[in-house]
């Protein structure tokens, strides 16, 4: 089992902070970034081959690399994003040889607690579908990557559904099978090819459809995706506890 981390987008809500850092650099305690920490939570778990994808500010994360790896014992292999203004459906597709045998995947801006990657391979011992980390326990709000199950797992994995409607908020972790892996690869060309603008999430989408698609819960931990300078201050609370 691989690390896939999406580290390539601009964080344009951060700036200027992010003017000329990817924010997975943003730094969350005194000796982390938001990069540190989801590195140290797959090294936790045994996973200790980590491709990073980059491309906005790439040459920060190229610069960071080793001392990732010195730190946490893992070996990074950066991906390189050629089209970084393009939406993370490409992103992923460029790391397509890196999950093909199986990964965990992180979105760069998601600081948690490596119980949830533990929850995921567990689970991925009797579950062969692709799985999504699941908070089935925050309130969810408009702006949250809602998730609705049915009756054969995920039935829709989007912003834009009821509230009430919806099962919890995928936090932008998840397991991808080996067994899964080429149709993925499949979803994500036909998704950035229709739409550059699209997410990974909407290629999720195309797998939902066909019942390719479970969810695991995170349980109620303490976790953030940053997206502002709201969420930043958040992350470092978040970030000490870890």
């Amino acid at each position: 089992m691989r690390g896939v981390i999406l580290a390539a987008g601009q964080g344009q809500r951060l700036r200027p902070d992010t003017d000329r850092l990817p924010k997975t650099l943003l730094p969350v305690t005194a000796t982390e970034t938001i990069l540190d920490t989801v590195v140290r939570g797959l090294a936790e778990v045994g996973v200790t081959d980590i491709a990073v994808t980059v491309g906005h500010a790439a040459e920060r994360i190229v610069e960071h690399a080793p001392s990732l790896e010195s730190r946490y014992g893992v070996e990074v292999t950066i991906v390189e994003n050629d089209k970084p203004h393009w939406n993370n459906a490409y992103s992923l597709w460029t790391a397509r040889e890196h999950y093909a045998g199986g990964a965990i995947l992180v979105n760069g801006d998601t600081v948690h607690p490596a119980s949830i990657e533990r929850r995921l391979l567990a689970a991925a011992e009797t579950d062969p579908r692709l799985l999504l980390a699941l908070d089935d326990h925050k309130e969810l709000t408009e702006e949250a990557m809602k998730v609705r199950i049915g009756e054969h797992g995920v039935e829709l994995i989007h912003k834009v559904q009821p509230v009430e409607s919806a099962a919890g908020e995928y936090i932008g972790v998840s397991l991808i099978p080996a067994g899964v892996a080429e149709e993925l690869t499949k979803a994500l060309e036909a998704t950035f090819t229709r739409d550059s603008t699209l997410y990974y999430e909407d290629a999720y989408q195309l797998l939902a459809e066909a019942g390719r698609i479970g969810t695991v819960s995170t349980g109620p931990v303490r976790w953030t995706e940053v997206d502002d300078h709201a969420d930043w201050a958040l992350a470092e609370a978040i970030a000490a506890t870890l």
